[in-house]
């Protein structure tokens, strides 16, 4: 009985399957029986219509693109513009290809006018897409903005170009748009309040990127993070420091902080100190300390060096030496002050010139006579057990 049971269950499935095939090649559920042999043969005759349409639509792809491919010399296009014109000309014929099968295996003539519709719109969204990087370019190339903000446009443009087309095309297919998209500003509305930060972040890296007080493969100083600029992204900042760390900042911060661009110019002023005795000649100490920046590499001869006398102190005499350098020196600047100073030193021990350390004289006047005299130890001594022995004879 169980077996039976299962046998049928199995027989009627296999009976709605060949009902539903048959419908779907396009039988008639109101016929007494299943005529296979007519179905077969339309649906053979429907198979080498489309075939013929479809060699048809792709001679006329090839001739296209033949004559283009000779043409192209003669009509000037160069190699994108030509990706561009056989790009179109293969959307053509893919579209031209697929409303020609619609139009075959019985689709409404509504639907096959909405879906050309919406072909001829997203044809044109993408020409416009594909021509949007190269006229961005231009643009920008001619103002003199930088890559980042070519990045910037290109995506937003991307983005927008999307959704117009998306739009667009849903347009032709009877969706309400209007609808959607009052939708959309409300989840947007929503979306904006659940993430203030970052949207305050993607403005203010949007700021940074159109003022360009900065850019990449500068060396900054921001709030005490100093190093090169990585990456200015929508919403954060990365600085490579000399010890090798990203530091991310958020744009946010960044627009509000003090910002110091240390390569903004073709040259950079910076300082170290020494120090020498109060008894060696400034002069000659001076001549030491140009002569070594004179033969240091890095240091550039023009705007000039100099080394003044900054502050005289309780243990010698501070010069104050300024250099010039490029910014690609920025980064090892530490390393390039300490080499300064050493070398500095050097000079200054081959020339008898000392460097003071803190030290204490004492001065005595000259008429007192040498040694002073002084009181013996145990004297003082015995004067401190008497004192003891009195204090004990009054209790």
């Amino acid at each position: 009985m169980a077996i039976a049971s299962i046998t049928e269950f199995f027989q009627e499935i296999i009976r709605d399957l060949h009902t539903s095939l048959y419908l779907a090649l396009g039988g008639s559920i109101d016929e007494e029986s299943f005529d296979w042999t007519s179905q077969a043969v339309e649906l053979t005759s429907t198979g080498i219509k489309i075939l013929i349409l479809l060699a048809v639509l792709g001679f006329f792809y090839w001739l296209a693109i033949y004559i283009v491919k000779k043409s192209k010399s003669r009509i000037r296009l160069n190699e994108r513009r030509s990706k561009i014109v056989r790009s179109v000309l293969r959307y053509i014929w893919i579209v031209a290809s697929l409303i020609a099968i619609m139009s075959q295996i019985s689709f409404e003539p509504e639907t096959i006018k909405a879906t050309a519709k919406a072909s001829t719109w997203a044809g044109i969204y993408y020409v416009l897409w594909t021509s949007s990087g190269q006229i961005i370019h231009k643009v920008l190339q001619h103002y003199g903005l930088n890559a980042s903000i070519e990045q910037l446009l290109k995506n937003i443009l991307s983005v927008l170009l999307l959704v117009l087309g998306l739009a667009s095309v849903m347009a032709q297919f009877g969706f309400d748009i209007v609808s959607l998209v009052a939708g959309l500003g409300i989840a947007g509305l929503a979306v904006g309040f659940a993430a203030q930060s970052t949207l305050a972040n993607f403005i203010a890296g949007i700021t940074i990127l159109l003022e360009q007080s900065f850019q990449v493969g500068d060396w900054v100083n921001i709030n005490d993070n100093e190093g090169r600029v990585v990456v200015i992204a929508l919403r954060t900042t990365h600085v490579l420091t000399r010890d090798n760390i990203t530091v991310i900042i958020p744009n946010s911060n960044v627009a509000s902080s003090e910002v110091t661009n240390l390569t903004s110019k073709n040259f950079i002023r910076f300082d170290v100190r020494v120090r020498i005795a109060f008894e060696d000649d400034i002069d000659n100490a001076r001549k030491e300390i140009l002569q070594v920046l004179t033969d240091n590499d890095v240091v550039l001869n023009r705007p000039e060096t100099s080394a003044t006398v900054d502050e005289i102190g309780e243990y010698g005499v501070f010069f104050i030496v300024r250099f010039w350098v490029k910014p690609a020196a920025v980064a090892r600047m530490p390393k390039i002050k300490e080499g300064l100073i050493e070398d500095i030193k050097r000079a200054f021990d081959a020339a008898n010139i000392s460097t003071p350390y803190p030290h204490m004289r004492l001065l005595m006047p000259k008429d007192v006579d040498y040694p002073i005299a002084t009181k013996p130890f145990a004297t003082t001594t015995q004067l401190v057990t008497e004192a003891v022995s009195l204090k004990k004879d009054d209790k």
